[in-house]
């Protein structure tokens, strides 16, 4: 009962400052400024993506928590294109097979339950040579000791943070979906807790054929 109230009424709000850090803002902008057209986020959360689609028409916004996407209904109102809520789940996406152009996941990666499941879901829906454009925290393999910590508290963070895992290798797993990651790079962001501050960008695009050219 307590965790659930934790969930609903306590989390989104705590998720929505942590997420206005200027270094996060700042690669936000860089990953979403390029996109054109119509666009799928995953996880949209509290809307703070909202403000740098500049060439966008319309941004479908799948996310499942009504608590969340609460928080985000003045970004909605006031942004200067069609905004759509999907209440669905990433690895059950409502869109049919190769229809989208771009498919967006700053920071929601982490949390997906069955993340093997959800990037075969976007890979479905992505058109061929469509995109999917991601910012992530990663696992830390520049650094042993912060990787068993990572190790070690993933049970933990999961609890506290929605599902949220601290111990993925995000590169790894897109390259496993296949997808051609056209763009990448790491980096550390300021402000963030050693423990997630290792970061991995990228544009990973679905292949224009089936032997992955």
């Amino acid at each position: 009962m307590l965790y659930k109230y934790y969930q609903q009424h306590i989390f989104p709000h705590v998720l929505n400052q942590v997420m206005q850090v200027p270094s996060l803002m700042d690669k936000r902008r860089e990953l979403l400024l390029p996109i054109q057209g119509g666009v799928l986020e995953i996880g949209f959360g509290t809307g703070l993506n909202l403000p740098f689609y500049q060439n966008v028409d319309t941004v479908f916004a799948l996310e499942p928590s009504p608590e969340i996407y609460h928080l985000a209904l003045e970004r909605v109102q006031t942004a200067a294109f069609e905004v759509h809520h999907v209440q669905a789940r990433a690895e059950k996406l409502p869109f049919a097979d190769q229809t989208l152009e771009h498919v967006v996941s700053t920071w929601t990666l982490c949390s997906i339950a069955e993340l093997e499941l959800a990037l075969a879901e976007i890979l479905r829906v992505l058109k061929p040579g469509g995109t999917l454009h991601v910012v992530e925290h990663v696992l830390n393999t520049n650094n042993l000791y912060i990787q068993r910590l990572q190790h070690l508290l993933t049970p933990v963070q999961k609890r506290l943070a929605d599902g949220c895992h601290l111990n993925r290798n995000i590169e790894q797993a897109l390259k496993a979906a296949g997808f051609n990651l056209i763009e990448q790079h790491y980096f550390y962001a300021e402000g963030i807790p050693k423990l997630g501050q290792l970061m991995f960008f990228a544009r990973a695009q679905k292949p224009h054929s089936s032997d992955g050219s």
